[in-house]
């Protein structure tokens, strides 16, 4: 068997102590043996001075020479002051010069125990890892930090879109989140692995755990895969702990959601222990918001995902696995003034486009109401909006209570035989004009009159609504911010978009 002087240098002993003073250190070593002056030097051996010997020693320089006529891997001396001309002439031999702060036979041991048997480098670091973590369920952030400790090299636990949860990892980005299997990538001198964390019965990793070997460490890349796989199943074990008391957490939150929502008194003692047990609060005013979905997708799994989105749009509300989606509610001491409650719907508007990357997710919001009566009167509102804004592509399914009257007042005039006819005559100059004229003006009234909202809600540039709108009231010969003419262009692009089963184009 044979290994490099790099490969050497990566085995822990010898990472922690020994320098390399000059030489090629991918040169092969086939033995290592300490040094005797009555032996010849063969082809492939490191020597190994075991004995302190001065700097100014010729015999260093000699067996030198030795190692390089014989072929020989290299010379490793205990730490002394070597001369300058000793590194030199290592230098100009090409012969690996290295030095030790710990005792070269120690080093030479576990060279000899790697050379004779390389496998137990690997099942040394499996054995460590397993010690460290045990069979005791451990949060992630432990797994990482007893990783990062043995390997001694940066570790992170990401997510399944690749995002960081835990630890450190200089190139995240690079963990493919779409292949589901180990990884392992050439980072220029250094190596990236990963490796998937699956639950059961599912293809797709929950989460991945990657570490970076860099410089010396990237030559034990065929070692920690196996270490690397005992991990990743340590933080299945916290998943399906954790996906357990989750999913008795969200049974418990869903059936006390249920009990507030059937409330037609003051809530019983009882409730109110359960509410704020759960840290819920009943006094105040009420918000509601309904997020409705698909029903395939795993609301227990995805809740994190929903409330961190929340959080990061400013939005601090209670979110509740509920029938297929989530019902939630942010709650105030005092009645939200008209900013705040516009200010709310612009940051649930935001959210929903962030969710949307990901889910497939119409969104509803309530109006104010008081205490815990009230809570179920805004969800109630909220959940009529969400309905209805699952069939409104155009405000991005996301909808505002308020604008449900509307839209519901629109539905009704629209339903005559009059009106769709002449709604169809209004719009006609914009049917066949490339850039979705039609859907761009309903959007656009939809939003308000904000080109921002609806170049988002579009997925289109600002600066081309604003020149569709131009053309738009060109084509029209109207100026789209006179009331009137808003009003009698919006109930004509409703009344097209409802004739034609919600495509307005």
């Amino acid at each position: 068997m044979t290994i490099s002087v790099h490969r050497l240098l990566a085995v822990p002993d010898w990472r922690e102590s020994v320098q390399v003073l000059a030489g090629d250190v991918d040169r092969l070593v086939r033995l290592a043996r300490p040094m005797a002056h009555d032996r010849s030097i063969e082809p492939g051996e490191l020597v190994v001075v075991v004995q302190p010997i001065p700097a100014t020693d010729w015999r260093v320089d000699a067996l030198l020479r030795r190692i390089a006529d014989a072929g020989g891997a290299g010379l490793l001396l205990p730490e002394g002051g070597l001369l300058e001309t000793t590194r030199l002439l290592a230098e100009r031999l090409n012969v690996p010069l290295l030095t030790s702060t710990a005792p070269p036979l120690d080093l030479l041991i576990s060279a000899r125990m790697l050379l004779a048997a390389p496998v137990l480098d690997r099942a040394d670091l499996v054995l460590a890892v397993h010690d460290a973590l045990g069979s005791r369920v451990r949060p992630p952030e432990e797994v990482v930090t007893t990783l990062r400790d043995l390997l001694d090299a940066p570790v992170a636990l990401l997510d399944d879109s690749g995002a960081l949860i835990t630890g450190e990892l200089p190139h995240a980005t690079e963990v493919r989140v779409h292949e589901p299997v180990p990884q392992r990538t050439r980072l220029g001198e250094g190596i990236l692995l990963a490796h998937p964390v699956l639950l059961l019965d599912t293809t797709r990793p929950a989460l991945w755990l990657a570490t970076e070997l860099a410089d010396r460490s990237a030559a034990r890349a065929d070692v920690v895969p196996p270490a690397l796989s005992v991990a990743a199943a340590a933080v299945q074990r916290w998943l399906l702990t954790n996906r357990i008391e989750l999913e008795r957490d969200a049974r418990s939150r869903a059936a006390l959601l249920a009990d507030l929502l059937r409330l037609d008194d003051e809530p019983t003692a009882d409730l109110r222990r359960r509410a704020a047990d759960a840290g819920w609060s009943l006094g105040g005013w009420h918000i509601g918001i309904r997020i409705g979905t698909q029903s395939a997708v795993d609301t227990v799994a995805r809740s994190r995902e929903v409330e961190r989105v929340l959080r990061a749009e400013g939005v601090g509300a209670v979110v509740v696995e509920h029938g297929d989606g989530w019902t939630g509610w942010a709650t105030s001491e005092q009645e939200p003034t008209a900013d705040r409650v516009r200010s709310l719907a612009a940051q649930l508007r935001a959210a929903t486009r962030e969710l949307r990357r990901t889910l497939d997710v119409h969104v509803g919001v309530g109006r104010p109401h008081p205490q815990a009566e009230g809570l179920a009167t805004t969800i109630a509102e909220a959940t009529d909006a969400a309905r209805m804004a699952r069939t409104r592509p155009e405000s991005g399914r996301f909808l505002h209570v308020d604008q449900l009257g509307m839209a519901q007042l629109l539905l009704e005039w629209t339903r005559t035989d009059t009106f769709e006819p002449a709604a169809r005559t209004l719009i006609a100059p914009l049917r066949g004009q490339p850039g979705d004229l039609v859907r761009t003006l309903a959007a656009y009234l939809d939003a308000e009159s904000s080109i921002a909202e609806t170049a988002a809600v579009l997925g289109v540039h600002r600066n081309t609504v604003a020149a569709r709108i131009e053309r738009i009231e060109r084509l029209l010969a109207v100026d789209l911010g006179h009331r009137d003419e808003r009003l009698a262009l919006h109930l004509a692009c409703r009344a097209v978009t409802l004739a034609e089963g919600g495509d307005p184009s």
